[in-house]
């Protein structure tokens, strides 16, 4: 186990964004910034391990399709809980994986293959740029991450990869971690799910025998093309990822400064 990740059995890819380094050599702080995925299938061993960092807010980028076919997140204490869905109903890829994440429809495996393929992938990337609803939700969870009394923030999606994915590039951009330390992050997620992934995939085999389920596979992994899609969004509309911050997100000035002051070292 890295010294950034969590051993939590129920959600194998959390993990403590403490410790990369930021603006002026500063490293993000320990035990104030917690990307996992959906908390629901958290076991009762894992509660403790969560107790211990004490969440003060929880953020859900889950829409509400999502959350009737999954089990309510398993918290400890009572942070403050606030959703903001991230979802386009246009490419409704992510009402499929949970299904699939939970067991509830393997048969899910049609709409799965038709809307996570590489270039479907892609293209929500490009909309969590563009996308209104995704700037909305995007924008506010920064700018909750900005205050001290929302720390120890966790946050998450339903697998944590994809729109957890890309509000950790918001958070660690802002905080001025290189580029290369953010990939690095959001790649970890195929390393950290490698047996969960396995499971699906010899579940949906034997559900759905005789067809080659591997086509799902770019919908449960992440991918460097996807996120490369989403930095190409963000030059080409806004030029910068910092005018981007400021003029797609409403991540003002003060907010910068508030999450600098309270994230890092």
């Amino acid at each position: 186990m890295s010294e950034r990740s969590w051993e939590l059995v129920g959600a194998p890819n959390a993990r403590d964004l403490g410790g990369l380094v930021g603006f002026d050599g500063r490293r993000v702080r320990p035990g104030v910034l917690i990307r996992t995925p959906a908390l629901g299938r958290l076991t009762d061993e894992d509660l403790p391990v969560l107790a211990k960092l004490g969440p003060a807010c929880v953020v859900d980028l889950r829409d509400h399709s999502e959350m009737v076919v999954a089990p309510p997140d398993r918290l400890s204490g009572e942070p403050r809980v606030v959703h903001l869905p991230v979802h386009d109903a246009e490419h409704p890829v992510f009402t499929y994986v949970s299904a699939v994440l939970l067991g509830h429809d393997l048969g899910a495996y049609a709409a799965l293959a038709e809307q996570g393929t590489p270039g479907a992938m892609a293209a929500i990337y490009r909309w969590f740029v563009t996308g209104e609803s995704a700037r909305e939700s995007f924008g506010a969870a920064v700018r909750l991450a900005a205050e001290a009394e929302n720390l120890p923030l966790v946050y998450h999606c339903s697998a944590g990869k994809d729109r957890t994915g890309w509000l950790t590039v918001l958070l660690l951009s802002a905080l001025g971690v290189a580029e290369d330390a953010i990939r690095a992050d959001y790649l970890a997620n195929n390393r950290l799910t490698e047996s969960l992934r396995a499971v699906i995939l010899e579940a949906m085999r034997r559900r759905q025998p005789g067809m080659d389920v591997e086509v799902v596979r770019p919908v449960l992994e992440v991918r460097p093309e996807y996120l490369d899609a989403a930095y190409e969004e963000v030059h080409r509309v806004h030029g910068s990822f910092g005018a981007y911050l400021r003029d797609g997100l409403g991540v003002t000035d003060d907010v910068l400064v508030a999450l600098r002051a309270h994230l890092l070292e």
